[in-house]
C-alpha cells in the first residue's frame, strides 16, 4: 500500500492559484479529480494525519501513487475543466450522480418533417425537445391520452406511419380523433407542426392561453347553433383541465426551477430534484450516492450541479432557478457556469420563506424516505440478510451466525439526563417489541452507564433462567402465563457503541456473571472499526460488506433511540411546573386547572373556594395547591370526596388520579417489577412511584429513579 509521503510534492512546488487536480493509483488510473481555489491549500490538506481524514479520503491517499495538478484562470475555468475529467477518467473515488434506473421523458422529435410524440429513455439527442422525466411511463401515456383530444399530434413509428400512407387508411387514432392523419394528407407539413408547436407551448406551461381559446371556440360554436362541434370542444377542454390538475401548482408566479435536497449520514446522501416549470411541478428525479470524502451539503449542492447540468446546455435543460438547502462556498463561479450553459442568467439560492421554501421542505421529506427506503432495500433481502450474518460470524469467528444481535447506546450531555438504549435483531430485522430503555442515575461517565445497564439487563436475565419455579425443559418462560420472562433471551452477538474502552468496560460485565457463550464486539463509529475484548488493534471490515452494513444499521438504531428517549426526558425536565409536585393532582386536574386560569400566575392569585369550583377539584386539593403555589409547607393531607376522588395524598400513599379519563396511574409497591395497571381510558401512563417521595425500591430493573423502561408502543415509532 503506498505512502502518502511518498509521493508529496515538495514545499514550495504546488501554486497559489486555481486548478484542478489527479490522484493516480500504482498502475496509472486515475483514481480522484478535484478542483481548488488554491491548489496549494487543498493539496497539502490530503497530506496532514491520514488518522484526521475521513475514512474514505483516507482510503484514496493510501491507493494512490502520485499526484498532478494544472492551473487555471478563474475557478469557472476549474468548473468545466473538473466536468471534463471527470467524465473522461470516471474516477472510483468520486461521488458520482448516477440514477439507479433511466427515467422516461416526453419527447417531441422535432427534427423530423412530420414530428411525433413519445416516451423516451437515455441519453438526450439534438432535435428533440423532452419533457420530464417522469418517475412512470405509464404517466406519460395517461397525460398524451388526455392531450391528444385537443393536440392530435401523430404518435406512430416510423413503420407504421409509412404502411398507412402506402395504403391510403390511417391507424385507429385517426378515425377516433386523436390523431390528424397526416401519413393519408388530412393535414399537410406546417397544419402539423402548428399543431405538435401548441403542445409544446401547454406542455412548457403556457396553458392560459389554449384555455382561453378553446372557451372562446366552444361559445363561438355554441352561438352558432353547432352543438356537436360546442360538446366536442367542451370535451377537449375538460381533458385539458384534467391533465393540468395531475401537474400540481406550486408556484403561483410560473416560476421555472428545479429544487433540490439531500438526506445525508456519514456515508451515503439521498438526493431528490423536482422540476418546476410553469409554476408546476413536471417532474421528479433521484439518486443515491456514495460519500467519497468528507462533504458538506454545500459540497453535494457543487457536485450535483457541476455532473447533473454538466452536459446539458439551453434553457430546456438548465433552469432560470436552483433552490438549494446550502450554497456551496464556489457559488459565485458555479452560478457563472451555469449561466454559460444556459445562455442566460441562473440563480443559485436558498429560499428562506414562502412556498418555496415549503416546497423545499417536501423535496427534503422525499430525500429522507429515499435514503431510509434505500437501506431497508438491502435489510429486506434474505438471501442479503444471510450473507450479512454469516460474514459477521466469519469475521468474530463465532462457530454460527447469530440469529439475535444486540446492541447497547449511552446518550447524555455532560452527565446530565443520563439513559441508555437496547435494541434487538432477529435474523437481520429490527425486533421492536424487545427494544428497551433504561434511565441511569449516578453513572459519571459512558463507560459507568453502559457497565450499570449491562449488570442490571443480565442480572436479570441469570434470574430468569435460575427460577425453580418453571418447566425445566422450558427455561425462561413464565409458568402462570406462558410467555417468556424479561430478557431471558441472551444474545449470541453483544453490540456496543464504541470503541476498545466500551468493549472491555463490557467484557468485565459479562465476566463477572461468568457469561462466556456471548460473543461481544464494539462499533467506532468515526472509522466504521470492529474492537473485540483484549484486542490492541481493530478488525477492519470491507467497505462494501454486508456484514458491515449490517453493523453500521444495528448500531444506529440504538443510537437513535437512545437519543430519542435523552430528548424526551430533556424535555419533560424543562418544561416542569409546580402543579407537578402537589400530591393527588394528576395530568387530568393540571389540564382543567389550567384551561380555567390560564397561567400559574392567576392560579396561585385565586383562592381555594374559586378553585375548588372547577370539576374534579375537592376543598381540600384546592387548599393543598394554594399552599403549594405560595410556599406554605403545611398542605393537608388528601381524603376520598365523594365521588370517589382523592384530593390528596401523603407522599407514601399510592394515589390513582380520578380524572374522567383515568390517565394516570401509581405504582406504589416498593418492590414492583411493573407499573400497575392504569385506571379505563385512552392513553393511560405508568408512571412509578414509591416510598418517600416515589423513587423505586432497590432492585427494581424496570423502574430506575423513578424511570421506567419501556418497550415501544404500538404505533410509537422505535
Amino acid at each position: 500500500m503506498p505512502d502518502p509521503t511518498t509521493y508529496r510534492p515538495a514545499p514550495g512546488t504546488i501554486p497559489d492559484a486555481p486548478g484542478v487536480y489527479r490522484f493516480y493509483d500504482p498502475t496509472d488510473r486515475v483514481i480522484y479529480v478535484g478542483k481548488a481555489k488554491s491548489l496549494r491549500s487543498r493539496l497539502n490538506s490530503y497530506f496532514a494525519d491520514p488518522w484526521t481524514l475521513h475514512p474514505r479520503t483516507q482510503q484514496m491517499v493510501t491507493t494512490a501513487a502520485r499526484v498532478d495538478w494544472i492551473t487555471v484562470g478563474t475557478e469557472v475555468e476549474a468548473l468545466q475543466q473538473e466536468y471534463t475529467w471527470i467524465k473522461e477518467y470516471d474516477p472510483r473515488f468520486n461521488v458520482k450522480y448516477r440514477d439507479d434506473k433511466s427515467y422516461p421523458f416526453l419527447a417531441v422529435t422535432l427534427n423530423e418533417e412530420f414530428p411525433r410524440l413519445q416516451v423516451m429513455r437515455g441519453a438526450k439527442r439534438k432535435g428533440v425537445r423532452y419533457f420530464g422525466p417522469y418517475s412512470h411511463a405509464w404517466a406519460i401515456r395517461e397525460t398524451l391520452d388526455l392531450l391528444l383530444r385537443v393536440f392530435p399530434a401523430r404518435t406512430c413509428s416510423a413503420g407504421v406511419f409509412k404502411r398507412s400512407g402506402q395504403i391510403g387508411r390511417p391507424c385507429l387514432l385517426g378515425y377516433i380523433g386523436k390523431c390528424s392523419a397526416p401519413c393519408v394528407g388530412q393535414v399537410d407539413a406546417d397544419e402539423h407542426r402548428r399543431i405538435v408547436d401548441e403542445f409544446c407551448d401547454f406542455m412548457a406551461g403556457r396553458t392560459d392561453t389554449m384555455e382561453r381559446r378553446l372557451q372562446r371556440e366552444m361559445h363561438a360554436a355554441s352561438d352558432a347553433l353547432e352543438f356537436e362541434k360546442a360538446a366536442r370542444l367542451r370535451d377537449d377542454l375538460t381533458a385539458l383541465r384534467r391533465a393540468m390538475e395531475k401537474q400540481a401548482v406550486v408556484f403561483g408566479d410560473g416560476t421555472d426551477a428545479d429544487v433540490v435536497a439531500f438526506a445525508e449520514d456519514p456515508l451515503e446522501a439521498a438526493v431528490q430534484v423536482f422540476h418546476v416549470r410553469g409554476g408546476r411541478v413536471r417532474g421528479q428525479r433521484g439518486w443515491v450516492v456514495e460519500k467519497t470524502e468528507e462533504l458538506d451539503t454545500g459540497d453535494l449542492v457543487h457536485h450535483f450541479c457541476s455532473q447533473v447540468y454538466g452536459a446539458e446546455t439551453g434553457e430546456a435543460d438548465v433552469p432560470r432557478e436552483l433552490l438549494v438547502p446550502a450554497l456551496p462556498p464556489d457559488a459565485e463561479a458555479l452560478t457563472e457556469w451555469l449561466s454559460e450553459h444556459r445562455g442566460s442568467r441562473v440563480q443559485l439560492r436558498v429560499p428562506q420563506r414562502g412556498d418555496k421554501r415549503t416546497l423545499l421542505e417536501t423535496v427534503a421529506r422525499n430525500a429522507a424516505q429515499s435514503l431510509a427506503q434505500h437501506k431497508l432495500r438491502r435489510a429486506g433481502d434474505l438471501t442479503t440478510r444471510s450473507k450479512a450474518l454469516e460474514e459477521i460470524a466469519e469475521a468474530l469467528g463465532m462457530e454460527q451466525a447469530p440469529l439475535r444481535v444486540e446492541c447497547y447506546d449511552v446518550s447524555q450531555i455532560q452527565g446530565t439526563d443520563v439513559v441508555a438504549s437496547m435494541v434487538v435483531f432477529e435474523d437481520g430485522l429490527p425486533r421492536k417489541a424487545e427494544y428497551r430503555r433504561f434511565a441511569v442515575r449516578g453513572a459519571t461517565d459512558d463507560l459507568s452507564a453502559l457497565s450499570e445497564v449491562l449488570r442490571r439487563r443480565f442480572a436479570r436475565y441469570v434470574e430468569a433462567v435460575t427460577a425453580g419455579d418453571g418447566d425445566p425443559d422450558r427455561p425462561g418462560v413464565d409458568p402462570e402465563t406462558g410467555k417468556p420472562r424479561k430478557f431471558a433471551y441472551p444474545p449470541q452477538l453483544l453490540v456496543v457503541d464504541g470503541g476498545a474502552p466500551q468493549v472491555n468496560a463490557a467484557a468485565e460485565v459479562l465476566a463477572e456473571f461468568g457469561i462466556t457463550d456471548i460473543t461481544l464486539c464494539g462499533l467506532a463509529k468515526r472509522l466504521e472499526e470492529v474492537w473485540l475484548p483484549g484486542e490492541d488493534f481493530p478488525l477492519i471490515l470491507p467497505r462494501a460488506s454486508e456484514g458491515l452494513y449490517l453493523l453500521q444499521r444495528v448500531r444506529d438504531e440504538a443510537h437513535r433511540f437512545a437519543i430519542t428517549f435523552h430528548r424526551q426526558r430533556r424535555s419533560k425536565r424543562m418544561t416542569a411546573s409546580q402543579l407537578d409536585s402537589i400530591p393527588g393532582l394528576g395530568d387530568t386536574r393540571r389540564k382543567a386547572l389550567l384551561a380555567r386560569f390560564g397561567s400559574l400566575r392567576r392560579l396561585a392569585a385565586a383562592g381555594p373556594d374559586e378553585i375548588a369550583t372547577v370539576p374534579g377539584i375537592g376543598p381540600r386539593t384546592a387548599a393543598a395547591i394554594v399552599a403549594a403555589l405560595r410556599g406554605d409547607e403545611t398542605a393537608p393531607d388528601a381524603v376520598p370526596n365523594a365521588d370517589g376522588a382523592v384530593d390528596a395524598a401523603s407522599d407514601a400513599d399510592a394515589v390513582a388520579d380520578a380524572g374522567p379519563q383515568g390517565d394516570v396511574a401509581v405504582d406504589a409497591a416498593p418492590d414492583a417489577g411493573t407499573a400497575a395497571d392504569a385506571a379505563p381510558g385512552a392513553g393511560a401512563v405508568a408512571i412509578a412511584g414509591g416510598p418517600a417521595g416515589g423513587g423505586p425500591a432497590p432492585g427494581s430493573d424496570d423502574h430506575v429513579a423513578g424511570e421506567v423502561i419501556e418497550a415501544p408502543s404500538r404505533g410509537e415509532e422505535a
